[in-house]
């Protein structure tokens, strides 16, 4: 569903030599950490800012990164990933979908664990590990592997005791966090609002 986080999540899974263990492998959770066990999927939608990830190229050198979640027809998860380049001066999206992979609790809440796919038939991991309650405003996800990793929030900035306590977290679950990157986010070129995640 991330920043960019969603997006590329997949791609260090494709290979042509284990096209029969892609699935498996690419939407798996990394060894050591869990899933968070209760999430309204409702509350989940709308907009989040990165705040901070671990680096990778297709995410590289961008700035005022952002995703944002709405419901599909079929019951899914539509993601719209965007981020500028400032660089080349431009906006790069990507669209894609996603689903939870565990059955409903009986509450009708949902465990942080899904799929996310931007190319195809290919789906990756999104794991989400630390999530607000109940108001929703930051939360932690992962990939299939610890070198995806993200924090995001529904404000541009993420106040600094709330962040050093993800971050540590991070840590004990054996995240690099030394190198994070700490994701720019200029309200001049910013044009995502937070979408409704407080129920009334």
């Amino acid at each position: 569903m991330k920043t960019l986080f969603l997006r590329y999540s997949s791609l260090p899974c494709l290979s042509l030599l284990c096209l029969s263990l892609l699935l498996g492998a690419c939407t798996g959770t990394p060894e050591g950490v869990k899933v968070v066990q209760r999430l309204d999927p409702d509350q989940y939608l709308g907009s989040w800012y990165e705040i901070a990830r671990l680096d990778h190229s297709f995410e590289r050198g961008l700035e005022n990164v952002t995703a944002t979640y709405s419901l599909r027809e079929d019951g899914g998860i539509k993601v719209v990933n965007r981020g500028y380049d400032p660089a080349k001066k431009e906006w790069q999206e990507a669209v894609g979908k996603a689903y939870f992979i565990d059955a409903p609790n009986a509450d009708k809440t949902r465990t942080g664990k899904l799929k996310v796919s931007f190319f195809g038939p290919f789906y990756g991991a999104y794991n989400i590990l630390h999530l607000d309650q109940p108001y929703y405003n930051y939360v932690m996800v992962c990939g299939p592997d610890k070198s995806y990793f993200w924090i995001l929030s529904r404000t541009p900035q993420l106040a600094y005791p709330i962040k050093a306590q993800l971050i540590a977290e991070a840590r004990e679950m054996g995240f690099d966090t030394q190198k994070l990157i700490y994701v720019p986010q200029r309200g001049d070129l910013s044009d995502y609002s937070a979408g409704r995640h407080v129920r009334p």
